[in-house]
């Protein structure tokens, strides 16, 4: 099952995306990492199948998406809003992984009405640690701005609390994804699932961050059963 890939114009930037599934059935949402883009979700749809809508999106400054002035996870959320009011999608499973995880987050804490369930894949939101060095602009021709890479990195360096205190707002049942050997702190992702109250937190050991890509299978396998 491919993708279809289409575009779409929001707040005067135009947005790619990629969908599959079937039309009528609920609709899941999927954002991508910091530098990936929707494509990443391929073989996690084509495992959907028919079962669900599965519509993932170019975030901005990545894929096909929109390069802007500005980048920030707030301005992110805000398209997610602006995106699923545009499909009139009133409320769908929401899915995120890494940075994308961070912008399902914060959606879910502001807009919680609007979701049927959230997964997360092995990210809680930032939280102050070591600061983080941002590397130089390499010299080959990258596929995301540049721009979004350092904007985020920034964030990641200095956390806002409130993403951390609104957890609490999260209404809707949750599914924490950890990737078991990812460079991610796992007692991160458990802190986070304490703090929602319908939460169930996942470990797939020895997955590593990108758990959807290392562990196909077992991914598939829990969201499945977490979807029904």
């Amino acid at each position: 099952m491919e993708f279809l890939v289409k575009q779409i114009e929001l707040n005067k930037h135009t947005f790619q995306y990629r969908e599959s599934g079937n039309p009528l059935a609920l609709p899941i949402v999927a954002l991508h990492s910091l530098g990936n883009n929707s494509k990443s979700w391929e073989r996690v749809a084509a495992g959907l199948g028919e079962s669900y809508r599965f519509i993932a999106l170019d975030q901005r400054g990545h894929g096909e998406s929109a390069r802007t002035d500005t980048y920030s996870f707030e301005e992110m959320c805000e398209d997610l809003l602006l995106f699923v009011d545009a499909l009139d999608l009133e409320r769908f499973i929401l899915i995120g992984h890494s940075m994308g995880g961070t912008v399902s987050y914060l959606f879910s804490e502001q807009y919680a009405s609007r979701i049927e369930k959230l997964v997360v894949v092995d990210t809680p939101p930032p939280f102050t640690d070591k600061p983080k060095e941002i590397p130089s602009e390499p010299e080959q021709p990258l596929p995301f701005d540049w721009k979004a890479f350092q904007s985020i990195m920034r964030q990641l360096n200095e956390p806002n609390p409130e993403w951390w205190e609104r957890l609490p707002a999260i209404s809707a049942p949750t599914l924490i994804i950890g990737g078991g050997a990812s460079n991610i702190p796992q007692d991160k992702l458990r802190e986070v699932s304490e703090n929602i109250p319908d939460c169930k937190l996942v470990t797939i050991d020895g997955a590593g961050h990108h758990v959807h890509q290392d562990n196909l299978s077992e991914f598939l396998s829990i969201l499945i059963e977490f979807l029904k």
